[in-house]
């Protein structure tokens, strides 16, 4: 049983993972790192550390580089998967569609970006074949890459079995997988599995592996299984403004939440979190859980008039999920006592 507590002040706790500050293994990491003198761009033992890191997890020999955010994660990844008469097929709903200012598109050089429906955020692998297929004359943008979200914009999980078919649909088409994996750490926290799992050996070649929403200050990896792509990325990186003088801050807080395991015990408080909101909202019949809570975030439904109370009480949460629908997302630092204040002042708002 969970108690509620004085609600006074302005609740930014349940808005989005990236309001939440920096965790203690990735602060100490960039203290450590502020020591002396260290080469520029990325040419310092804590990024060639990083790497091996990261080579480490996911067990594979791969290629990784390191920008400062998603969305440049995103596009700078597709782009070394295209060229600018191709096009990527990815779900309707998915952030680099949603979410980044065609950001794909522009550092692309145009490629276009084909949409496809499919239930609880996963891309329905009929539509893919159908869209890729369906043409194949010189006037269409001709199919080159996949991109999925793992975890989804809805909080759900491809499952592994779901993940391979995806990989087998992929090579039946000579497709090119991108994997967004802003939450990625949520998902393998969640699934219980080896990263390699439900990346490379699923089929992916090339994973944007999230950090700011983990509990980092700021940076991505983008990591190439398939190394053949990622030749010249480094000078993707540096013309598209990536490229940190100072890649040492950039990289050794992934020395430390890798090595201390905090990247899985901040994603899995996470998810533990969002379980706990999700299973005391099921408890209030006014309010309708729209898709299952596979990660770190609880969509709810509920009505409008009770979405205005609630911030009337001070929350702050997004509703871009249709009518009524409203998102709340845990993050590595949320309280059991924040999510008990906020399933009190739900059930106030509905009563």
């Amino acid at each position: 049983m969970i108690n509620s507590g004085d609600h006074s002040e302005l609740k930014h706790h349940f808005a989005s993972d990236n309001y939440a500050g920096i965790c203690s293994e990735a602060w100490q990491a960039m203290a450590e790192a502020n020591s002396g003198l260290a080469s520029s761009y990325g040419d310092d033992r804590w990024t060639a550390q990083a790497c091996e890191k990261i080579r480490e997890v996911f067990e594979k020999d791969c290629e990784v580089f390191f920008v400062f955010n998603g969305t440049a994660a995103n596009s700078l990844a597709l782009a070394s998967l295209c060229q600018s008469y191709h096009s990527i097929v990815c779900h309707e709903m998915a952030h680099i569609e949603t979410d980044e200012c065609g950001a794909t598109e522009f550092f692309s050089n145009g490629t276009k970006v084909l949409l496809v429906p499919g239930e609880n955020g996963k891309i329905n692998l009929d539509a893919v074949e159908h869209t890729i297929t369906k043409r194949s004359d010189i006037h269409y943008p001709k199919a080159r890459a996949l991109s999925i979200t793992q975890a989804t914009e809805l909080g759900t999980l491809y499952s592994l079995e779901e993940l391979q078919g995806i990989g087998e649909l992929a090579k039946k088409y000579n497709l090119r997988v991108h994997m967004d994996g802003a939450r990625f750490a949520n998902a393998v926290a969640s699934m219980n599995v080896a990263p390699k799992e439900i990346s490379w050996q699923a089929g992916v070649d090339v994973l944007t592996f999230g950090g700011t929403k983990n509990g980092f200050a700021v940076g991505e990896a983008v990591v190439f299984f398939n190394k053949e792509l990622a030749h010249e990325f480094d000078y993707r990186c540096k013309q598209a403004g990536q490229l940190a003088s100072k890649m040492r801050f950039l990289t050794a807080p992934w020395i430390g939440m890798l090595d201390s395991g905090a990247w899985l015990r901040n994603a899995a408080h996470a998810n533990s979190c969002a379980r706990l909101l999700a299973n005391e909202i099921k408890k209030i019949p006014q309010v309708r859980i729209m898709f299952e809570s596979q990660a770190n975030s609880v969509f709810l439904e509920m009505a409008p008039e009770a979405l205005e109370a609630l911030r009337a009480k001070g929350w702050h949460f997004y509703t871009f999920i249709g009518s009524g629908g409203a998102r709340f997302m845990c993050s590595w630092d949320t309280k059991v006592e924040e999510v008990a204040r906020l399933v009190a002042d739900i059930k106030a708002s509905v009563a």
